[in-house]
């Protein structure tokens, strides 16, 4: 291996148990370029810095678990973004072995997440949600809805809480995940009280991961 420097580990994010909204999220074409991942399977994405250097972590990744399937493989202007999936838990601790080891890194020296802003909107408007979905990336939020908005970096931590507000309450309705650039951002609708579950499901998961300061 040669390169000017080490890379940077930005985020090293294993999510378990893909639910089936999320889970669908991750095939669209925007977001998995390769394989896509389907409900049940376990995930793991990876960023580095600099950007290109996430071509050594695939390298990593895939040849020491070959069964390891690569869904976003996405090199920004700053940072490289890397998700594997399988059936198989262990295949994703093996791969995600392999990355820390090769750089020379463990969990912990990720960034800690850091949550920017949350609010929930109670009885949506239908011309706030005409404006909504013309720019949403998955499903539609509603009239009447409760919506969810979320923000956090670094940006790769939407998907774990997207995942997570799923699990946490089903019933809701992912309609915008944005996982890659500056900071992270989720829209999420449903019942007042489904909202407010997957708002706390977030906060949780989010203030329970280890990490440097940014």
């Amino acid at each position: 291996m040669s390169h000017a420097g080490a890379p940077e580990l930005r985020v090293y994010l294993p999510i378990e148990d893909l639910q089936r909204q999320f889970a669908a999220y991750l095939g669209t074409p925007t977001r998995a370029r390769g394989y896509p991942p389907v409900r049940g399977q376990h995930s793991l994405i990876i960023e580095v810095a600099p950007g290109l250097a996430i071509e050594r972590v695939t390298d990593l990744a895939l040849k020491s678990v070959p069964s390891v399937e690569p869904g976003i493989l996405f090199v920004e202007r700053q940072f490289g973004v890397l998700e594997v999936h399988s059936d198989d838990r262990a295949d994703i601790d093996a791969a995600g072995k392999a990355i820390l080891d090769g750089l020379g890194a463990g969990p912990a020296d990720q960034l800690a997440p850091r949550i920017l802003y949350s609010d929930v909107i109670e009885n949506l408007t239908d011309q706030h949600a005409v404006i909504i979905n013309r720019n949403r990336d998955a499903s539609m939020v509603l009239p009447g809805d409760s919506l969810l908005v979320y923000e956090m970096t670094p940006a790769l931590f939407a998907s774990v809480a997207a995942n997570e507000a799923e699990k946490a309450a089903p019933g809701i309705t992912i309609v915008t995940v944005s996982m890659i650039g500056a900071a992270g951002r989720l829209y999420l609708s449903g019942t007042t009280a489904q909202v407010l579950t997957a708002r706390d499901a977030i906060t949780s998961v989010l203030t329970g991961i280890e990490g440097r300061a940014g």
